[in-house]
């Protein structure tokens, strides 16, 4: 019988558990998120690192074995359709490969862009 590992209770803890070459790029990527969407709520959702906002979600990302999964993308509006093209995914979703830089300015105008709804649906 395989021993799974208990999933991560908080994103400190999920960045800590993931393999050590790719803890500098989710360390990236949650700086970005949070400077992007000051006083959105860190936590983990769906095992993953979420941060939402007036409660909805403004970002989740993922490490995987050849890249970091981004959610939700914005790939249909006219802002970051073309940009994002350039990466894989699928409707709602962005893959960042491993082996190039982060796009932490084209990540910050989608978390900028997604926390501007949050704001709007705020009850």
């Amino acid at each position: 019988m395989e021993n799974k590992k208990a999933p991560a209770r908080n994103v400190d803890e999920y960045i800590a558990d993931s393999p050590e070459s790719v803890r500098p790029l989710l360390e990236q990527l949650r700086t970005t998120i949070k400077k992007a969407a000051p006083g959105a709520e860190e936590k983990i959702s769906y095992a993953i690192p979420a941060f939402i906002l007036h409660g909805h979600p403004v970002a989740y990302f993922a490490a995987f074995k050849k890249h970091i999964g981004f959610y939700p993308a914005p790939r249909q509006h006219p802002l970051f359709e073309k940009t994002l093209a350039a990466y894989k995914g699928g409707k709602g979703t962005v893959q960042f490969p491993l082996d190039s830089p982060l796009p932490l300015d084209l990540i910050r105008k989608m978390v900028k862009y997604r926390a501007e709804q949050a704001r709007a649906r705020k009850v």
